[in-house]
């Protein structure tokens, strides 16, 4: 493995590894290993998240809403409110029962009033939330 390593030109982490046997796909079964704190920066520094970083964190976004629209539902909202996640609440609230829709470019917003009572259409990190609100990962 330390040959493989040194011939992509990376070094091996130092990490313990845990391998989770995962769901199966068809004839393929995916496989997980989760790492460390340590592999965070080879992961977050490699050029292809960076070159891709925005597409990411796009995806990331739309797919929070699409969950906090879920867990809004009237038999969901109750259990997801015991969660012990103070953003979670906060988003929940900001949120209400405002609409939501995909714009051009697909991202999901969620129609909200502003300060002044004009409605906008939002993306989720765009939600202002109140101060004592948690920040969102990584911090």
């Amino acid at each position: 493995m330390e040959a493989y390593a040194a011939a992509l030109g990376r070094p091996l982490l130092k990490a313990t590894h845990a391998r989770l046997e995962g769901m199966q796909r068809g004839d393929l079964t995916l496989t997980y290993t989760v790492a460390g704190p340590e592999a965070l920066a080879s992961i977050v520094e490699h050029p292809e998240a960076i070159a891709h970083a925005d597409r990411h964190r796009r995806t990331g976004v739309n797919t929070a809403s699409l969950t906090l629209a879920a867990l809004r539902e009237e038999d969901v909202r109750e259990r997801a409110l015991q969660a012990p996640h103070p953003r979670l609440h906060a988003l929940l609230q900001a949120v209400g029962d405002a609409p939501y829709e995909a714009d051009e470019a697909q991202d999901v917003r969620f129609r909200l009033p502003d300060q002044s009572g004009q409605e906008q259409w939002l993306r989720l990190d765009e939600i202002p939330l109140q101060l004592e609100t948690p920040a969102a990962w990584p911090r």
